[in-house]
């Protein structure tokens, strides 16, 4: 499995957002210079992120994209399917029929069951991070996230 690359830099550009908090917006040029990324794909993705509420674009000298809500009210895994959708839809056997109509497996299919399960635990960890739990460096990062993890499986 892999992460797109759509969602890899939407979610970084987002986070860069969130960071720059409250000195004003940031512009397409600062986010394609700062994340090596084209001025197009840079506004092609503030744009997913705007059409799915994340951010707003504010007009002006000191214009630019701010959150359009607190970063502790922006849930990652909303996010990452706002981006690219999930690891494992309904439309996944569908979607890998081989060269025949229906998939040979469609009734009992074991692999089915792994990807359903893998899916599951994605959203449950993913449902409990927000962007809040991004925002600082990577040690701090990782301590909320195992925070989380440690909540979501009872250890400490």
């Amino acid at each position: 499995m892999k992460i797109t690359a759509q969602e890899e830099y939407g979610l970084r550009i987002l986070l860069r957002i969130a960071r720059f908090g409250n000195e004003g917006g940031v512009s397409i040029p600062m986010i394609s210079e700062t994340e090596g990324l084209s001025a197009a794909y840079a506004g092609k993705l503030t744009r997913t992120l705007r059409m799915a509420g994340y951010i707003n674009s504010t007009p002006g000298y000191k214009g630019g994209y701010v959150l359009s809500k607190p970063a502790s009210e922006i849930n990652i895994n909303e996010v990452m399917k706002a981006l690219g959708g999930s690891l494992y839809s309904t439309t996944y056997c569908g979607d890998f029929t081989g060269s025949t109509k229906l998939c040979t497996n469609s009734i009992d299919c074991s692999v089915r069951s792994l990807w359903q399960m893998v899916q599951f635990s994605v959203d449950q960890l993913l449902d409990k991070i927000s962007l809040q739990d991004l925002i600082g460096n990577e040690k701090e990062s990782n301590l909320n996230i195992q925070n989380t993890l440690a909540l979501l499986y009872g250890k400490r």
